[in-house]
């Protein structure tokens, strides 16, 4: 069993598990949408239930590499947990994860348990609403998006974009997947102030 001074790493590691699988649990998440209220009550929960969970500690910035040991992570784990958030498909990162997860899930038999909070299975599966990777990867269309919903944040954000984003048409390809097939899977859908009892 983890202790709980161990609660409030970003991963737990205990001797209780054999060594083909690091994690029981990696949760991947939207951290501004969904760290300090349902992931950080999910991962309190799982933990206090000795579960072993790999979360994020980090946010990653735009132009930084996913890092290696997240693969890993995600690798070693038994079941991934994607929550999906209204903000999930902007983040590359959070793309490339559940890309990984997916491979997982084909190669390795690994579980995944979709939760859905604020947004519709429905979106994930076919790539509408917030999760239109075509107005997600094209630039000009997400800073118009972004400009309509807060003028300040998309004028900042604006005046400080040094390059515009490009993703690998094979990477826009295996997301796409992954939403789709992941977006298929009985999971979870939450709505309002979603909290684990």
């Amino acid at each position: 069993m983890a202790s709980s001074s161990r609660a409030t790493t970003s991963s737990i590691s205990s001797n209780r598990r054999p060594s083909s699988s690091s994690y029981d649990v990696f949760i991947n998440f939207r951290g501004p949408d969904t760290r300090t209220n349902f992931v950080s009550l999910l991962y309190r929960n799982l933990v206090r239930e000795g579960i072993q969970v790999f979360i994020d500690s980090e946010e990653l910035w735009e132009g930084e590499e996913i890092c290696p040991s997240l693969l890993r992570a995600i690798r070693g784990s038994s079941i991934s947990i994607p929550v999906f958030s209204k903000n999930y498909a902007d983040s590359k990162y959070c793309l490339l994860e559940l890309a990984e997860m997916w491979e997982c899930h084909l190669s390795r038999g690994q579980t995944i348990l979709p939760i859905f909070i604020d947004v519709e299975p429905r979106d994930v599966r076919h790539q509408t609403g917030s999760f239109d990777l075509e107005s997600t990867s094209n630039p000009i269309v997400g800073l118009i998006k972004l400009l309509c919903q807060n003028p300040i944040v998309g004028l900042i954000k604006l005046l400080f974009q040094n390059r515009q984003r490009k993703y690998e048409p094979d990477d826009v390809k295996s997301w796409k997947n992954a939403l789709t097939e992941v977006g298929k899977l009985k999971g979870w859908t939450l709505k309002g102030d979603a909290t684990i009892e």
